[in-house]
């Protein structure tokens, strides 16, 4: 009885980080995906996407957490609509057939407390590749505006379209795609 007694306890005191996780949902609001490509060779491009979706979950104390993000693909602009519209055709993200990018990870890497980064899965264009994202400036706090609970940061990543199936172009329009995501998140 004594054996199954601290048995209980010890199996109680070991869930008990598993409580201390964080719940956060992505503010689409104050959320801005967007990817820089070099156009032939002269300039570099940039495009935004206008419609993001997730679920942060974030454990300092534990070192652990997870992000799952949806993109979505048909709400790309790049300030030209004839080039948004080649973007979403086959040539490039087909949105017809792949209308979102997910991105997932289990493996949050933290600095102290403070979220650095993250080892994850990307799909894009029906592909799934494995990409790190390195996160800056990340901080949770009370947003003086609205009063609830808030973390933010802005990751990076650079990953080639080629790796992705997306090859319309090569090389002229380069193969890598360096992406910038500033993210708010609140909390649940």
């Amino acid at each position: 009885m004594k054996f199954a007694l601290t048995a209980a306890v010890f199996v109680a005191a070991t869930a008990l980080p598993a409580f201390a996780a964080d719940s956060y949902t992505i503010d689409p609001a104050h959320t801005f995906p967007g990817f820089e490509i070099n156009h032939l060779g002269f300039s570099n491009l940039h495009g935004t996407f206008n419609g993001t979706s997730g679920k942060i979950v974030l454990d300092p104390a534990g070192q652990g957490g997870s992000i799952q993000a949806v993109i979505d693909l048909t709400s790309v602009t790049t300030g030209q609509a004839k080039r948004d519209e080649h973007l979403k055709s086959p040539d490039f993200f087909d949105v017809a057939k792949y209308p979102t990018m997910s991105y997932k990870s289990s493996k949050l890497k933290y600095n102290g407390n403070n979220l650095a980064g993250a080892d994850g899965e990307l799909t894009l264009h029906g592909v799934t590749k494995p990409v790190t994202l390195t996160l800056t400036n990340f901080n949770c706090g009370t947003n003086p505006m609205s009063k609830k609970p808030t973390c933010g940061g802005n990751a990076t990543a650079a990953i080639k379209r080629s790796d992705f199936g997306i090859v319309t172009g090569i090389p002229a329009v380069a193969d890598e795609v360096k992406i910038s995501i500033e993210v708010e998140a609140i909390k649940d």
